[in-house]
C-alpha cells in the first residue's frame, strides 16, 4: 500500500493540472494521494473526478503559508470543510498576499535591468489560484533569463536576494486552530528545511500539539537522515502521527517524484481515521 499525502497541481505552483497529477499518482503505483496545493482548495473536485475514474484514493488537503516568531512555517491541512467561513476567510488574505507581492517582485527584477511584465508571469501561471515566486521563475525561464527555477530563486527570489518581497502569511498557531475547528488534521510540512529549522525545537512543537497539531511530515527529501530520526522520535515522544511524501511538482522541482517518500498504511489511518478505515 503506497501513500503519498503532499503533492502540487499547477492549482498552486505545480505543472500538472489536478487530472494530470491524479492520472500520474496511478501510474506510479501509489494507492493514496493527498493533493495539498498552495493555499487553495480549487482543484478537489478536478482532482476526485480523476480519482473516481483511475481508481486511486484521494486525499484533499492544502499547504497553507504560516509564521512563527518571525519564521516561515509550512502547515499542511487534511480534508478540512472546504466552506468553513473563518478558514475560507484567512486563505483569503494570504492568497491576496500572493497576489499583491507580484508587482513588487516585478519592479525589483526591472531595476536590476531585467524585462519582465507581470503579463509575462500570468502567462504561465494560468489558473493557478494564486501567482507565487515559481511562476516568477518559469517566466524568467521563458525570457531566458534563467535556466530553472531552483537558478532563478538563488540569484534572485529567494530571501536575501535582490528580487524577494516578503508577503502575509497566517500565524501558525492560529491557523492550527481553524483548521481543527473546521474538522482539519493539521501536520507541519518539512519541519526541519528552510527557515523553520530554527523554531521548531521539540517543546515549541509540544505546544503546537496541544493545539491540536496531529503530525509531523519526517520522510521528506529535504530532510537527511539524522534529521529524520530525531524528527521520529519526537513524534514518538508526543504521539504524533509520522508521515512522509514526495511534495511533488511535476517538472517544476526536479528529484521529488511521486512516491520518492511515502507514509506507512497505520500512520495515515492515524491521521485520517475513517477516511482511511479501508487500509487497517
Amino acid at each position: 500500500m503506497l501513500i503519498d499525502l503532499h503533492t502540487h497541481s499547477r492549482r498552486s505552483d505545480g505543472t500538472d493540472s489536478p487530472t494530470e497529477l491524479v492520472e500520474n499518482a496511478a501510474r506510479a503505483g501509489l494507492d493514496v494521494v493527498a493533493l495539498t496545493d498552495h493555499d487553495a482548495m480549487t482543484g478537489w473536485d478536478e482532482a476526485q473526478r480523476a480519482a473516481d475514474r483511475v481508481g486511486i484514493t484521494l486525499v484533499k488537503g492544502l499547504e497553507i503559508s504560516c509564521r512563527y516568531r518571525h519564521k516561515g512555517v509550512h502547515l499542511l491541512g487534511y480534508e478540512p470543510d472546504p466552506t468553513d467561513p473563518s478558514l475560507l476567510g484567512e486563505l483569503e488574505r494570504v492568497l491576496r498576499g500572493r497576489q499583491d507581492r507580484l508587482p513588487r517582485t516585478i519592479a525589483k527584477l526591472n531595476d536590476l535591468g531585467i524585462a519582465i511584465t507581470e503579463a509575462d508571469v500570468l502567462a504561465v501561471s494560468g489558473d493557478a489560484a494564486a501567482t507565487g515566486r515559481p511562476h516568477v521563475a518559469d517566466a524568467l525561464i521563458v525570457r531566458g533569463v534563467v535556466a530553472s527555477r531552483d537558478e532563478a530563486f538563488e540569484r534572485y527570489l529567494m530571501p536575501g536576494r535582490p528580487a524577494y518581497v516578503d508577503r502575509y502569511a497566517a500565524d501558525l498557531e492560529e491557523m492550527i486552530r481553524l483548521l481543527v475547528d473546521a474538522g482539519g488534521r493539521p501536520v507541519i510540512a518539512h519541519p526541519w528545511t528552510r527557515q523553520s529549522r530554527s523554531v521548531l525545537t521539540e517543546e515549541v512543537i509540544a505546544g503546537l500539539a496541544e493545539l491540536g497539531l496531529v503530525g509531523l511530515e519526517v520522510d521528506h527529501n529535504d530532510h537527511d537522515a539524522d534529521s529524520r530520526a530525531a524528527l521520529r522520535a519526537i513524534a514518538h515522544d508526543l504521539d504524533l502521527a509520522v508521515t512522509g511524501s514526495s511534495d511533488y511538482h511535476g517538472t517544476g522541482k526536479v528529484g521529488y517524484d511521486l512516491g520518492v517518500n511515502t507514509t506507512a498504511p497505520d500512520q495515515a489511518v492515524r491521521l485520517l481515521g475513517e477516511r482511511l478505515d479501508l487500509l487497517r
